[in-house]
Formats: structure tokens, C-alpha cells, sequence
């Protein structure tokens, strides 16, 4: 596969589909190219948001190439290095600073739920949907961070009644249980995801970044620190063009169009 991934922009929003129709298997290739991407992006002040996709109607992935698990071992020197670099990227894309917005449609299993875990807007399909971590039945468990993420998502039970029983659920019923926030029809999905992404995209970036800073991973951390870390993103914020331009626009009654030049 030439490009294992598919990027393009839109103004502000970076569109990131995974390039292996119908099934978008989460190849090496994939995750190497992808990892070196969200470097990229993160350094990009003039991107703001990001969609992550899959090609095609199908399925958004069926999770990682199983048949090159094998050499992946290998080549990485073991299978926590393996693993490790799959981490990575997922808490990369958690803790940027930038909101994401994911597909969820078809077969979504294994990393092609796990690295959704890690983004920050799950939209998924109102017909046809397969979401779940179904590593039980290979007589094994998540190795990308799932069992940890699921259950801080959608509590204990949900995660264990998913997890140890390899449950496949719909998009109704994972909005159901608090594992998306959206659900569309499949035709309209990916269109939905976009303008998700350009109305985040249209928010004061530093604000954004201060609000994610405090909110993502917050449950890790005491109210002394979090009320901390939200004081530090006030004060960021005070005296910034984008600050100016939101006080002006509501004196004056109208919307106020954020990401000014600093």
C-alpha cells in the first residue's frame, strides 16, 4: 500500500481517513505513518481540529493486521515496544491541545476502538455499526489502552459486560451507554464529523487548548489541581486578541470570529 493513510485540509480542519477500504486495517504502515502525522499536526498552530476517518462505507477498521503481528514483534524488538508505540500515538492525540472528531461506522474492533477512545468527539452510524474490543475471543485482552479507556468512558460495568462478553454494539446503543455523543445516518456521518470539526476549529485556540488541558484526564487529578490548571488557562487567555474580539462581539451584539492574529 502506497499511502496507508489519506491526508487533507479544509481551512483550519485536518481530515485523516485510513486508506485500506473495505476493511481500513490498521497496518505498521499505518501507525508508523500516523504517529509521524500527529507530530505534525500538534506543531501546526494552523490547524485546529482534526476528523479521523475511514475510506469508503464500510467500516471505519477491523483493528490491526493480525497476520503482520508477527513481524511487527520483531521489527519493533518485542511486543511492548510494539504496543508501547500504539500507546503513544493514542495519548499523543488525547493530550494535543486540539479536539478530535471520529467516524464510527461498519466494523469498528480492537484499535479501530481504541485509538477512537483517545480522540475527543465520537460520532457514529445509526444503521450498521459493530463497535467493541473483542480480544477475548482471541483469548487474549486489549493491548492499546481499551480496557483502561472504555471504563474510565462508559464506567465499570458497560466495559466489563463489553469486554468480557466481546460485545459488538450499535451506534444507538453505544450513545445509549455514553461511548458517542452523536449518532447520523451513515450517508450523512463523515459530513457531520467535518462540520463538527470546523465549528470547534472556529474557537479561540488558546482558549480550547486551556479548557482541554483541564478537562482531559481530569479524573486522574484533584480539585486542588484541576482548579489550578483552570486559573493558569484564565490567565492565558487575559489580554489576547481573542479575548478583546469576544468582548466586542457581545457589546456589540453580534458572533465574534475567534483565531484573530496575535
Amino acid at each position: 500500500m502506497d499511502n496507508p493513510l489519506l491526508f487533507t485540509r479544509q481551512d483550519a480542519v485536518a481530515i485523516i481517513s485510513i486508506n485500506d477500504a473495505p476493511y481500513n486495517r490498521m497496518t505498521l504502515e499505518f501507525i508508523d505513518r500516523l504517529e509521524e502525522l500527529v507530530s505534525e499536526i500538534a506543531a501546526d498552530d494552523t490547524l485546529r481540529a482534526v476528523v479521523l476517518t475511514g475510506e469508503g462505507l464500510n467500516n471505519f477498521s477491523v483493528g490491526m493486521n493480525l497476520k503482520q503481528l508477527p513481524a511487527g514483534v520483531e521489527r519493533a524488538g518485542g511486543p511492548d515496544a510494539l504496543f508501547d508505540q500504539r500507546l503513544r500515538v493514542i495519548a499523543a492525540i488525547e493530550n494535543m491541545g486540539k479536539p478530535w472528531v471520529v467516524t464510527l461506522f461498519g466494523y469498528c474492533l480492537g484499535g479501530g476502538l481504541e485509538i477512537p477512545l483517545g480522540c475527543h468527539f465520537r460520532l457514529a452510524a445509526a444503521e450498521g455499526a459493530q463497535i467493541g474490543l473483542p480480544e477475548m475471543d482471541l483469548g487474549t485482552v486489549p493491548a492499546w489502552g481499551g480496557s483502561a479507556r472504555l471504563s474510565k468512558c462508559v464506567g465499570r460495568d458497560h466495559a466489563l459486560d463489553m469486554i468480557l462478553r466481546g460485545k459488538k454494539i450499535s451506534g444507538p446503543e453505544a450513545l445509549r451507554i455514553g461511548l458517542v455523543h452523536e449518532v447520523w445516518p451513515l450517508a450523512e456521518l463523515k459530513d457531520r464529523a467535518i462540520k463538527l470539526a470546523e465549528e470547534l476549529a472556529a474557537q479561540p485556540a488558546l482558549a480550547v487548548r486551556g479548557v482541554m488541558d483541564v478537562v482531559v484526564g481530569s479524573e486522574d487529578r484533584s480539585l486542588e489541581d484541576l482548579l489550578q490548571a483552570e486559573r493558569a488557562a484564565v490567565h492565558k487567555t487575559f489580554g489576547t486578541p481573542d479575548q478583546a474580539e469576544g468582548f466586542a462581539a457581545f457589546l456589540e451584539k453580534r458572533e465574534p470570529v475567534f483565531n484573530q492574529p496575535q
